[in-house]
């Protein structure tokens, strides 16, 4: 049997969008479904390129706090052709910013430990000669 492929071509305003394509003919039974539920509103329509346009509005229950994925695909089929994953609200928000903070902090470390290892460097006889000319090397001041 062959296989169906769906390519996200535009997300914006609130729809999705994408194009479907595969063996000629008429396209396979598509729905939207978002937490168990199938979501109403998605269309194929036949393009003139070839292929199936695919538009699914966004409802607003898919749309809150947290993270919530659409999946699209054939009825009753594990594989979903494509995914649709929206997130955001107060919680993300906060885990952002603590994966941020972490991110400061691993760059404060990784500052320290350079500046230390320059500096051990500078002790060191040797270590940096200034009058090396070899690619890729530079003195540190």
């Amino acid at each position: 049997m062959a296989r169906h492929t769906l390519t996200e071509t535009r997300f914006a305003n609130g729809t999705w969008h994408g194009v479907l394509e595969g063996p000629e003919g008429a396209p396979p039974k598509l729905e939207a479904v978002l937490r168990g539920t199938t979501l109403p509103g998605l269309a194929v329509s036949q393009r003139a390129a070839g292929g199936w346009s695919v538009v699914l509005p966004i409802p607003p229950e898919a749309v809150g706090e947290g993270v919530h994925t659409i999946t699209i695909g054939e009825p009753g089929s594990a594989e979903p052709l494509a995914r649709l994953t929206l997130a955001a609200g107060t919680p993300l928000a906060q885990d952002l910013d603590a994966e941020l903070s972490l991110m400061r902090a691993e760059l404060d470390l990784l500052k320290r430990a350079f500046r230390r290892h320059c500096a051990e460097a500078e002790e060191t006889p040797g270590a940096f000669a200034a009058d090396d000319d070899r690619p890729g090397l530079m003195s540190v001041s």
